[in-house]
């Protein structure tokens, strides 16, 4: 069963309209954004919380990602609407550590081959992380789906 506020995959089940499928369209509000119309404050703000998780990076490093898979374990089977952003923020951490190695590791014979200046490279993960988890978090106060860019899906 496709996720109804999946966008990225809601064009591949419409293509299977007629066979049988119920496609249910996710509702959207004024900005144009899937959003959970019977999400609570609370669930909100957790929501929030997992999204925010990823600042204990700036203390923990690589030990912070147990951080959210925790709070999405806890949570996961109590709202699809925490189930989805606990997915995503998971997977986003995991995207930023893999693209934290290949980024750092591609600026070192970049940044010799241009004096220094490639060594900039290194830190567009965590400017990508920091833009990312201040949009995830505002999505998720407001009660909308969000989709972090860079990401690769692994839970």
């Amino acid at each position: 069963m496709v996720p109804w506020w999946d966008t990225c995959l809601m064009s591949e089940a419409h293509e299977n309209v007629g066979q049988g499928d119920d496609v249910r369209h996710a509702p959207v509000n004024e900005r144009g954004r899937a959003f959970d119309p019977d999400v609570t404050d609370d669930e909100k703000s957790f929501a929030l919380w997992m999204h925010l998780a990823l600042l204990a990076h700036l203390v923990l490093s690589l030990i912070a990602i147990i951080i959210p898979i925790v709070m999405w374990q806890v949570k996961k089977d109590e709202s699809p609407f925490l189930d989805d952003h606990g997915r995503e923020a998971v997977n986003f951490q995991i995207s930023l550590i893999i693209w934290s190695l290949v980024f750092g590791l591609a600026s070192i014979p970049i940044g010799f081959l241009t004096c220094g200046v490639g060594f900039v490279i290194a830190f567009v993960p965590y400017v990508v992380g920091l833009i990312g988890m201040i949009q995830a978090s505002q999505a998720a106060n407001r009660g909308e789906f969000y989709r972090y860019p860079m990401t690769m899906r692994f839970v």
